[in-house]
């Protein structure tokens, strides 16, 4: 039987609030493998009840063209799809915010807190709203955004189950508003509801230089209720200067990175309040829209382990590294004990939590008891750990669990084999995916970071792509990444940048490999999903920064030398944090390698990108670029055999070129490949490369003949190396290979970073892609897997590996097994994808719809 299994708008299949009159509709059928019969799929079709009908043809992405949607209303959309003889069909409900509208409620602040102090967050503001209901209400909807974070509260409950709204923007362009139904909420008679906001990203303290107020002088925020009862009469509640406000309510402290302090005896409803005051921001939001995020949910609870109690402190250990935020369930308390929490990755060699490597993060919560039981959890603020501890009087019951937080995300695929270091090593990427996959895609979840740095993403989309639906968080990225491109071409090397820039830089400035990302990111959806539009909405982003990578390099030299991007090593990155060398002065030494490399890298995906959209022009110019610059790189940093001039000899600068395509000269690339191999057995197999080429050194390998060395690459347990990370106890992926020893105590770090070690830093799990390309052998063929390949490339001890990839047309499955002189692959294709299976011994099988089952002689 076919069924239409899963139909979402914009990437989201419930509590839709849409600010757009081109919205997208995906859909994906599901078949019983079983059937005998399978329908011939002809036609889609959208039915929506405005009375608009939109067919489409065989496309699974469908845009909304048709007129435009009023604002504040409800709608359906009725999808059918026609096959042979029957017509399957599936409704899906969405609601419009404000559109292009303007708001009646008016910003609101409370004009007489003066917040003035530096590197500190401000006091926790509360506005209050009485609401009186006399008659039945058929419905109710708030909607409300703020300069900062914030939560409603109405009758003392909580509204929804998300954190951290309205997400982490560019707030002076892109800022969003959510909306909550409250309609079963609201009682008969009167009601309280509370807008608690803490200063967040927008005005509170943020990056570790730990400035502050950057997008306005305190929080403030926006918002309606529009309530419609049953007789048919509505109303709407805005904000306004006839709202209260307090910043004397239970919040005595709320940062991101320090933490929060909260009194239990203070109550919300009898503390002393004011009169709100409109607040004229001093940075505007110029986009104001529905939320287009993933919001931040738990999506685990673990229950700690006590290891050990050191009079009145316990130490808990979670039993993996994670982000969240600790709830704790206290009893027996007679009021005004204060209980505190520290969280850290590690411990130190006496078994204490180990908070040097938080830097200026006091990663801290207190919370202060009233009498009796009683439950708390923070609201503002939210902490990467694997350890706890917990200092309370020994009269105090306390029982804690922890909440794990991500984004709104669904895994979409498995992955297990016989290598249990492998399998552990693939769940540490998961982990550290979902640690750091936190409204934005941070770096690290714990320390006085937790920014999104367009390397890691860069290098990382990829697999990211495999194993969670991850196009909506990763778009609503790229918003940010657009709207904070200057001038030049260039990008600030986070985004959203909050005012933050890492190496100097200067005006019109790119940084290679982590500009990168403009073109990786789109790239990689595109890949994922299928749909060129992700391609087209970033590519005069993608232009301009390539437009910015030409210049800096063209302005320092002549001849061939105007492809060589030799710009200051202060202004790089370079070979960030590769092993072989333990200075960033080092890493960022080698950037005239990397930069030149990124240069011609993005020039070709542009070119190949130009064409996918018909810019045959942009096309030829981009490719010509991309020669230019490879030809330069052979010509300036190879001699003949194709090995690196002078002494500055390193694996990411073969392994760039070579992946790049680079290299032109058959002999000059054979050289630099044994070259390579050449480094890597020398250094015992063990990972030499920093970001740039962490992500591509295996698979270099195994598409020039090597696949024996990737494989002894992949499986060294020795420092550094992936598998040493497992070896140690990890359970998320590490900033550093080398970060921690054996001992399971975080190593000292002198390499003038100032401590920079985490242990929750997923860039170098891209390694994630040759697991499910390689090993379990899923590869695309044709853009969202409409073709794919299924091709295991056997090595070291693996005997057999197995897993499954959702793709928009169902979901792929494949099973292996290795025996002594055998091979043998179960796969199951889904329905309208076409598979080709390439066995070990190169037998070609195409494949389509349905359960296959092969088998092939290995000769050793």
């Amino acid at each position: 039987m076919v069924r239409i299994d899963s139909l979402s708008i914009n990437g989201v299949s419930h509590h839709l609030l849409l600010d757009d009159n081109h919205p997208s509709f995906a859909y994906r059928l599901g078949v019983d493998l079983d059937d005998q019969l399978v329908l011939a799929y002809q036609r889609a079709r959208l039915v929506f009840s405005n009375g608009y009908t939109q067919d489409f043809d065989s496309s699974f992405e469908l845009t909304y063209n048709g007129p435009e949607f009023a604002p504040l209303t409800d709608y359906e959309a009725t999808l059918e799809v026609k096959l042979d003889n029957e017509t399957l069909t599936k409704t899906i409900s969405f609601s419009t915010g404000f559109m292009s509208n303007k708001w009646k409620g008016e910003w609101i602040s409370d004009a007489s807190y003066e917040f003035v102090e530096k590197k500190v967050s401000p006091k926790v503001m509360t506005f209050h709203k009485g609401i009186n209901v006399d008659k039945k209400i058929k419905k109710a909807i708030a909607y409300c955004t703020a300069m900062g974070i914030y939560f409603l509260k109405l009758n003392d409950k909580k509204v929804g189950d998300a954190y951290l709204a309205p997400g982490f923007t560019t707030y002076t362009k892109n800022l969003q508003y959510q909306g909550y139904d409250l309609t079963s909420l609201l009682k008969e008679g009167n009601n309280d509801l509370y807008v608690v906001v803490s200063g967040g990203w927008a005005v509170g303290s943020f990056v570790f230089s730990r400035g502050n107020r950057y997008y306005a002088d305190r929080q403030a925020i926006l918002g309606e209720i529009h309530i419609e009862y049953e007789d048919g009469s509505k109303e709407v509640i805005a904000t306004s200067k006839e709202w209260d406000v307090t910043t004397e309510g239970p919040y005595l402290l709320a940062d991101i990175y320090d933490g929060e302090t909260f009194d239990n005896n203070v109550s919300l409803t009898n503390v002393s309040y004011h009169k709100a005051s409109i607040e004229t921001l001093k940075k505007v939001p110029s986009w104001i829209h529905a939320d287009i995020s993933c919001p931040v949910k738990v999506y685990k609870t673990i229950e700690p382990k006590l290891m050990r109690k050191d009079g009145n402190v316990s130490i808990y250990d979670l039993g993996e590294n994670l982000a969240g935020i600790v709830h704790l369930d206290i009893s027996k308390a007679e009021g005004n004990e204060k209980i505190i929490v520290h969280h850290a990755e590690v411990l130190t060699e006496e078994g204490k939590l180990n908070l040097s490597l938080l830097r200026s993060a006091k990663a801290t919560i207190t919370y202060i008891t009233s009498k009796g039981k009683q439950e708390y959890s923070p609201e503002f603020t939210y902490m990467g750990c694997r350890y706890i501890s917990i200092e309370a009087p020994e009269t105090v019951k306390v029982k804690p669990t922890y909440l794990c937080l991500t984004s709104e995300i669904d895994e979409i695929s498995t992955f297990e084999c016989s290598n249990e270091m492998l399998n552990r090593l693939e769940k540490n990427i998961r982990n550290s995916a979902r640690s750091n996959f936190v409204d934005i895609p941070t770096d690290c979840p714990q320390r006085d970071e937790r920014m999104g740095w367009t390397g890691d993403i860069s290098i990382f989309a990829k697999t990211a792509c495999f194993t969670y639906d991850i196009r909506r968080f990763l778009e609503k990225w790229l918003y940010d990444m657009r709207f904070e491109q200057n001038k030049g071409g260039g990008f600030p090397n986070t985004i959203p940048s909050h005012c933050y820039d890492f190496p100097v830089t200067m005006p019109k400035m790119a940084v290679d490999h982590w500009g990168d990302a403009i073109l990786n990111v789109p790239y990689d959806l595109y890949m994922a999903y299928g749909d060129k539009e992700i391609l087209r909405t970033n590519y005069e982003a993608m232009k301009g920064y390539v437009k910015a990578c030409a210049f800096w390099a063209k302005i320092w030299g002549v001849g061939k030398y105007r492809y060589i991007w030799h710009t200051p090593a202060m202004l790089h990155f370079g070979d960030w944090v590769a092993p072989d060398v333990d200075k960033m002065s080092a890493w960022q030494g080698r950037s005239k390698f990397t930069a030149t490399a990124s240069l011609a890298y993005c020039a070709s995906l542009l070119s190949k990108i130009a064409s996918l959209l018909g810019e045959t022009e942009d096309s030829k110019k981009y490719e010509e670029l991309a020669k230019k610059v490879g030809d330069a790189y052979s010509s300036i940093f190879l001699d003949k055999e194709g090995k690196l001039k002078g002494k500055d000899e390193f694996q990411t600068g073969y392994v760039l070129p070579l992946s790049y395509k680079m290299i032109e000269s058959p002999r000059q690339k054979e050289g630099a490949l044994k070259n390579l191999v050449r480094m890597i057995e020398k250094n015992n197999y063990r990972i030499g490369t920093g970001f740039p080429g962490t992500p591509r050194i295996l698979d270099v390998l195994a598409d020039n003949g090597y696949i024996d060395v990737a494989y002894k690459m992949l499986l060294c347990t020795d420092k550094p190396s992936w598998l040493y990370n497992v070896k140690c106890g990890g359970t998320s992926i590490w900033e550093k290979f080398d970060g921690m020893n054996e001992d399971g105590i975080a190593r000292k770090s002198e390499d003038g970073t100032g401590e920079m070690i985490s242990f929750n830093h997923y860039a170098s799990g891209s390694v994630g892609s040759f697991l499910y390309e390689r090993i379990l052998g899923i590869r695309i063929v044709e853009p969202g897997y409409r073709k794919f390949m299924v091709k295991p490339e056997l090595g070291g001890d693996i005997t057999h590996a197995s897993g499954k990839k959702l793709t928009r047309f169902g979901e792929i499955s494949v099973s292996w097994k290795k025996e002594e002189d055998s091979f043998s692959i179960d796969v199951e294709v889904p329905y309208l994808a076409d598979c080709t299976l390439v066995l070990p011994n190169g037998e070609k099988y195409e494949l389509a719809f349905g359960k296959h089952h092969y088998g092939c002689p290995i000769y050793k």
